[in-house]
């Protein structure tokens, strides 16, 4: 591939994989800093990545019947003290405003570090009937949590994300909502951003503060650590309580709706770098990526180059495909090294001999390769390319992923896969506190989830040796 300076400045991921990460945001234009820590510019080409998101998703929360809802920035603290064990959840990460203008408040506003509270506080007032349910709300908006350590993607203070909250007349809708919601953002990840997941159950202590269950998709990363990319809660009927949200059932009754949460945010950014992401820079999955085709004139001073290079750009888009030109005057070396770092996953090479020759020269992205393609097939060979790299970037971090997930059925196997090797480790499990937090004291490692796809990694805990029928996914995570 072309080497220019720009690809030079960026660190060898095996060298300093946390450097490589930081490099690739600020080089390829997708984060600069603020003024305040923890607070960062998602630039155009970063904002450009998480509309098209986006666009996917809140497509299919619309066909799923969810509708989208705008709620307050601000939360008053007696409500947010409303449900205990969420309040106690979040009470490390909270902002708070305590003066407007010049004035000191009656009362302490709390800067959303998430909508449950304000949600619940809404619907005790327009829900009274079994005929209001289910209501099946979204929201698209930035949410504030103090991290200590903050990270480009990874952890901000102020973040993007979207969060779905919704109410059902009984615990088996509420559920299935949980777990539907749940495959939508695996098929976001799988379909879409090339991203393998293993589905799972949180285990009690990892799951939402204030929920019964938290469901969530794991994705492994480049370092072989774990992305949390997606949550899916039931709440059960314990927000309702809190919150005197009741209705007349269908026999005239007053009943406690069900209630459900998930949200995904703009981390996935972040997954979409380290699960694809090479030295050269970025490697966007075609079906998410911001330019898709990226056309270079070669020799663009000679006659008839840059209107043929015109011309092929609106052909490709008139075919649907998301291309640009670089018409600019920095050389073709620099312009091959510039788009390679920004990740656009084909580039087409158009000059005066591949003129003369009715073709132009396709480059993917992922892997180098060179493809002659004539100028007569340019829109059914270029989208035919496009999901020849999307399928192939899917299946080598496929690849990647199972290759670097192991079993053990002792503590000291756990240790040295993780050692030697890294990645995640299944393991049995007893279902006890003390047995998860050594696992997490002496190996380093944190439970991802419980596979719904369990297996049988020998008969017992490796921790208390006690008979288990549960497997475990382990992992270090972001």
């Amino acid at each position: 591939m072309a080497k220019g300076k720009n690809v030079e400045q960026i660190t060898d991921m095996d060298v300093d994989f946390a450097q490589w990460f930081t490099d690739i945001v600020t080089k390829a234009g997708l984060i600069d800093y603020s003024g305040v820590k923890g607070f960062f510019i998602l630039r155009p080409y970063a904002y450009a990545l998480w509309e098209n998101i986006q666009t996917v998703l809140d497509a299919r929360f619309k066909e799923l019947g969810h509708e989208n809802v705008s709620m307050p920035l601000l939360i008053p603290e007696s409500l947010l003290q409303k449900e205990k064990d969420h309040v106690e959840g979040f009470a490390p990460e909270v902002g708070w405003v305590t003066h407007g203008g010049s004035e000191e408040l009656a009362e302490r506003l709390c800067i959303r570090p998430t909508s449950e509270t304000l949600f619940c506080d809404h619907w005790s007032n327009v829900v009274s009937s079994w005929r209001d349910l289910p209501m099946l709300y979204n929201q698209w908006c930035s949410v504030l949590r103090w991290e200590k350590t903050t990270r480009p993607f990874l952890r901000h203070r102020e973040f993007l994300w979207q969060e779905g909250h919704t109410l059902h007349e009984t615990a088996e809708e509420a559920e299935l909502e949980t777990q539907q919601m749940l495959n939508v953002y695996a098929e976001l990840c799988e379909e879409y951003l090339a991203m393998p997941v293993v589905k799972g159950r949180k285990t009690d202590k990892e799951k939402f503060a204030g929920a019964e269950a938290t469901y969530t998709v794991e994705c492994m990363m480049h370092d072989k650590k774990a992305l949390q990319s997606g949550t899916s809660h039931y709440f059960g009927d314990g927000f309702a309580r809190a919150f005197d949200i009741q209705f007349s059932d269908r026999e005239n009754k007053l009943s406690y709706p069900h209630q459900t949460s998930w949200g995904l945010s703009t981390r996935m950014i972040g997954g979409i770098i380290m699960t694809h992401g090479d030295n050269n820079g970025l490697n966007l999955p075609p079906r998410i990526a911001p330019v898709q085709v990226i056309v270079i004139p070669i020799a663009a001073h000679k006659p008839g180059v840059l209107d043929k290079a015109s011309e092929l750009v609106s052909r490709l888009k008139q075919a649907g495909v998301r291309v640009k030109s670089d018409t600019s005057d920095q050389s073709p070396g620099w312009k091959f090294a510039e788009h390679e770092m920004k990740g656009v996953p084909l580039r087409i090479e158009i000059g005066p001999k591949d003129i003369e020759n009715d073709q132009c020269m396709a480059v993917l992205r992922y892997s180098g390769e060179k493809i002659s393609v004539p100028l007569s097939a340019l829109e059914e060979q270029t989208k035919q390319l496009l999901e020849q790299i999307q399928k192939s970037l899917f299946e080598r971090a496929k690849e990647y992923l199972t290759s670097n997930t192991h079993s053990a059925e002792t503590l000291d196997d756990v240790k040295t896969i993780l050692n030697e090797r890294g990645g995640f480790v299944k393991t049995m499990w007893c279902g006890n506190l003390e047995c998860e937090m050594k696992m997490k004291d002496e190996a380093g490692v944190t439970s991802r989830c419980i596979p719904f796809e369990q297996e049988r990694v020998g008969a017992v805990c490796p921790i208390c040796k006690e008979p288990s029928d549960t497997m475990v996914v382990w992992g270090v995570a972001y």
